[in-house]
Order: C-alpha cells, then structure tokens, then sequence
C-alpha cells in the first residue's frame, strides 16, 4: 500500500490562447526524457495550487496569465521519475490558463522545448492518458455548445 506522505501534489496548467476561432495549446518538453507536457510542479507549503500553476507557467514555459478561479479544470495522476532512478506517484491539479504574455526571458529558457499546437495535436503528443480528458473538456469551456 502506498503511504500518502509518499504522494506528490502537483498543480500545473493547460495553457491556451484563441487564434482565428482555434484553440492553440502550449505544450513543454520534460528536462529528462523530452517528452511533451504541461508546465507543473510541486505545490510549496505557502502557496495554493492556482498560484503554483502560475509559477510554473511562467519558469517553465515563459508565459504569464491569470488561472480563472480556485477550482482546477480537473487532476490527474502519473509516476514521477527521480533522479536517482525511483518512481513516486504524483497527483496534478490542473487549471486552464488563458495565456496573456510570453517572455522573452524565464528560468528554464534553453532548458525544454516549446510549441504551439491545436487540441488534436496535443492529445497526439501527450504521453500522460489521464490528461487527454482535460484537454477535451478545455474545448468544453470554450465552447458550451460543446458541452
């Protein structure tokens, strides 16, 4: 069984902007395998969840925006990979992220790769299955007809 103190509580961002009536998605390479991702990280003791997503966009990513509200878009969970080789199941909080402005200058600059993709895209590159849902229901909140 596994002990909840063992459990990483993470908050990250689908981060997104609308150009032409699409929805373009900001996905992040992983420092370690490259492999695509959504700005995250671990929520620090004295920060929310929402204030840490925004943390991460930015020393990630670069990008700067406002998290709408308190409620995430939804959670996942996935097996994060430490340095010296042992998994730790983690639990990400995810909150959409209405991209505002991308920087020129970020912590992690030259660190990942960035791109700009459409929703298919996304779920196509996403390695994380319980992410693709999110994803999904980000074009939910863009569009209630959708719904």
């Amino acid at each position: 069984m596994i002990e909840t103190s063992t459990i990483r509580h993470q908050a990250g961002v689908i981060a997104y902007r609308v150009l032409d009536d699409e929805i373009r998605v900001l996905l992040i390479t992983s420092r370690d395998t490259g492999r695509w991702i959504i700005p995250k990280g671990n929520i620090g003791v004295h920060a929310t969840p929402a204030e840490t997503a925004e943390k991460e966009a930015y020393e990630e990513a670069g990008i700067r925006g406002t998290v709408a509200g308190s409620v995430p878009l939804g959670f996942y969970t996935y097996f994060k990979r430490l340095d010296f080789g042992e998994t730790l199941p983690a639990t990400v909080a995810v909150y959409p992220l209405q991209v505002t402005k991308q920087c020129k200058k970020w912590p992690e600059k030259g660190e990942r790769r960035l791109a700009w993709v459409s929703l298919e895209e996304a779920i196509a590159l996403i390695d994380e299955p319980g992410l693709i849902p999110l994803l999904r229901r980000l074009t939910q909140l863009q569009n209630p007809e959708h719904r």
